[in-house]
């Protein structure tokens, strides 16, 4: 895997990688034209284990109908300002199945997801479940 930074001007950066996609990085204190690059890692997290997730309802033939992750960070006060604490929340919609749910939100955490494996050397994760409102800690 190969990815790259430019810098374009002021603190804008267009990153991108081998496979022809790009990003604007803004690291100024608008983000007004894009993601800061911390705000990124976080997206991804929250894309990698959405991925996962939404995989192993399907091979389970689970009749969700909607999934969104939330990721909320904390970071350290001082340089280098890695994050501390993250809770991960997902919202599953339709009548899947809790155990399956689970099940599946455990297995990501604890197997497939690289992202989440990668931060949880640096910061403590938490994972929360809401089924129409109602939450479940995992």
């Amino acid at each position: 895997m190969i990815a790259s930074s430019v810098w374009k001007e002021g603190m804008l950066f267009e990153g991108h990688s081998a496979s022809g996609h790009s990003i604007t990085f803004d690291a100024g204190a608008s983000h007004a034209e894009g993601p800061s690059p911390m705000e990124a890692v976080l997206m991804a997290l929250c894309g990698c284990t959405s991925v996962d997730v939404v995989s192993i309802l399907q091979k389970r033939r689970e009749p969700f109908t909607s999934l969104e992750v939330e990721a909320t960070a904390e970071q350290a006060v001082e340089a280098p300002r890695v994050f501390t604490h993250i809770k991960l929340t997902y919202r599953i919609g339709g009548p899947v199945s809790k155990k399956a749910a689970e099940d599946a939100v455990a297995l990501s955490k604890d197997k497939y997801c690289s992202v989440s494996k990668m931060l949880e050397q640096a910061a403590k994760i938490d994972f929360v479940i809401e089924y129409a409102g109602e939450a479940v800690e995992v």
